[in-house]
């Protein structure tokens, strides 16, 4: 049976931006026990008053795992080096029986040049391919026969080592995108290996983005 108290719950946990900022004390308890009056209303489908659901509110205490909690807070502050690379563009290819031969054809070029920047990530029904912009008449030679749907110019990626332990921590990958979201940073792409993440954000934001992410260490 639902009660206010297990109403409030599920509220909180589909969305955690707001637990999160409840459990920092930041929230006016009194208005948000308000503004959750009607949907919590509508759950148990009576009228509720805001007093209750601003006492369930202050009684809420989020699950925690201390073990986990732990082990996050030690791979954070040992993130390996932070690496931002500038002037990229991104590509976005429909997926075709060629494709992995165009792919190729680039990997010839690019061979000669360990210091590129490439990362092609292949879909179910699209493919990525992102690249230094200087080398955009390469990319589009290499392409020629596949349907482009959509490039991106003025692009910069920040890439971040990860602990070899990332892959057993739950919620590592979440303070990354809380952190950005927070300073209302929007992430074109994401990139992952098991102990690099990339993201990818418009060249204007990635000053802000570098420092966010950079605070996560401290």
């Amino acid at each position: 049976m639902k009660t206010i108290a297990t109403c409030v719950e599920e509220i909180l946990v589909s969305q955690p931006f707001l637990e999160d900022a409840l459990t920092r004390n930041i929230l006016n308890y009194s208005a948000l026990a308000e503004e959750l009056r009607e949907p919590i209303s509508k759950m148990l489908r009576k009228p509720v008053k805001s007093g209750a659901i601003m006492m369930a509110l202050r009684r809420y205490s989020p699950p925690k795992e201390m073990a986990n909690k732990i082990k996050l807070n030690k791979v954070l502050e040992n993130l390996g080096d932070i690496t931002v690379r500038s002037d990229l563009s991104d590509y976005t290819f429909k997926n075709s029986s060629t494709l992995i031969h165009s792919h190729l054809k680039m990997l010839e070029v690019l061979k000669e040049d360990p210091h590129i920047f490439y990362t092609f990530t292949r879909g179910v029904h699209e493919s990525n391919v992102l690249i230094n912009s200087t080398l955009k008449n390469q990319i589009e030679e290499s392409y020629k026969d596949e349907i482009c749907t959509t490039v991106q110019d003025h692009l910069s990626a920040i890439t971040i080592g990860l602990p070899k332990e990332n892959t057993k921590i739950a919620g590592l990958y979440y303070q990354f995108f809380k952190r950005l979201a927070w300073e209302g940073i929007s992430l074109y792409e994401v990139v992952s290996t098991t102990n690099e993440f990339t993201i990818l954000v418009e060249d204007e934001v990635v000053d802000t983005a570098f420092s966010a992410v950079k605070g996560l260490k401290n």
